[in-house]
């Protein structure tokens, strides 16, 4: 098992990656000093696979426990949700001193983990991610949110947890289109902060993508990443300057997501998001096209990022983008790429080189 720490003074937490460590969850729980009443938050899906395991350990380890279930998809990630899951940690009795366990995605990590920030002003909670997606990126960092009906996570908090504990065995279970949606935050990874993590896609990526790497190098893979972003939170938790740079791909892909009423996986519209802002930033000079076809290779070698939603219309996402939550003062804010490990922050980004850069999308995704 390898541990990631993020070491933010009192907020801190270890993030443990490891091939098939669900039922260590228990005695890690307890060697925590978390409280004696626990709330399992997840998914009919991922319950069916992995709820009782967890259970089970938390259980062994003398924590009384609950389970909330919740539907499957961005669609329920709502105010309106919280409040069921919320009446739910009511009737469990939980209290200040219990803990919320969130199992599944970056959906149910996002929701339940609001709901822990929340709840009596605020309650402990633990991440187990089931997802790529989830396990590079949504668990660490303290980003919890829900959705509304103007933009994509716009209701939220900085929470952090007590702990992450990502098991990459259960990537095993997903679907390949899952699979593929999270590579795009590995490739964003590599891309705006780290040569070895580009170094190892190049080389193989066709077999991250079928997931057909060793154990060990799948932890390398995951804990990677986990490392990467948690040096970025330690350095600006809050997002006030570096963080944003975890925001590449993002300003342009969120509003691609929620314009195509959340048909496009995150991770897909993000690479699409990625590809439209490179294009931007080609045109402005900040990024070579080596980069971007660099960037754009390892999108389409995943064989299944890239494509285009026809439904999705420019005007649309230009709209959505003026009420992006990374909007400020009415200024829409992009990261765009400057080479491998290089970034470079604009706010004059216009309404014509977007629909360019849309434009370019449509044309050459695969």
């Amino acid at each position: 098992m390898k541990t990631v720490p993020v070491n933010l003074g009192s907020r801190s937490y270890d993030i443990h990656v490891g091939h098939g460590i669900l039922d260590r969850i228990g005695t890690t729980y307890v060697d925590l000093g978390l409280g004696a009443k626990a709330a399992i938050v997840t998914n009919p899906t991922v319950a069916a696979l992995y709820l009782n395991p967890v259970q089970r350990s938390l259980e062994a380890a003398g924590i009384d426990t609950s389970v909330v279930t919740v539907p499957d998809g961005e669609e329920y990630k709502t105010l309106e949700t919280v409040a069921t899951i919320q009446g739910e940690l009511i009737q469990a009795g939980l209290d200040r001193t219990s803990c919320v366990v969130t199992l599944g995605g970056g959906v149910i990590g996002d929701m339940a983990g609001f709901c822990a920030a929340t709840y009596m002003r605020g309650i402990d909670f633990v991440q187990i991610p089931t997802t790529l997606e989830a396990q590079v990126d949504a668990s660490v960092g303290g980003k919890t949110a829900v959705d509304h009906a103007q933009g994509k996570n716009m209701v939220g908090a900085f929470h952090q947890p007590k702990l992450v504990l990502i098991d990459t065995e259960t990537l095993m279970s997903l679907p390949k289109r899952d699979v593929r949606s999270g590579l795009a935050e590995v490739i964003k990874h590599g891309l705006i902060r780290d040569q070895e993590l580009t170094d190892f896609l190049c080389d193989r990526m066709e077999q991250v993508a079928e997931l057909e790497i060793e154990a060990e190098d799948l932890d390398w893979l995951i804990a990677k990443n986990c490392e990467i972003k948690a040096g970025v939170v330690e350095a600006d938790e809050t997002e006030k300057g570096l963080r944003e740079i975890l925001n590449y791909g993002h300003t342009i892909g969120h509003a691609i997501e929620s314009a195509s009423g959340f048909r496009l996986r995150h991770g897909e519209a993000i690479a699409l998001g990625m590809m439209a802002e490179a294009k931007i930033a080609v045109d402005k000079g900040v990024c070579g096209t080596d980069t971007m076809d660099l960037q754009n290779q390892l999108i389409s070698r995943t064989g299944g990022l890239g494509g285009w939603d026809d439904r999705v219309q420019d005007n649309q996402v230009i709209e959505l983008m003026a009420s992006d939550k990374k909007a400020r003062e009415g200024v829409i804010r992009f990261v765009l790429l400057g080479g491998v490990g290089q970034t470079v922050h604009s706010d004059d980004v216009s309404a014509d080189e977007i629909a360019t850069s849309l434009q370019y999308v449509r044309e050459t995704a695969s």
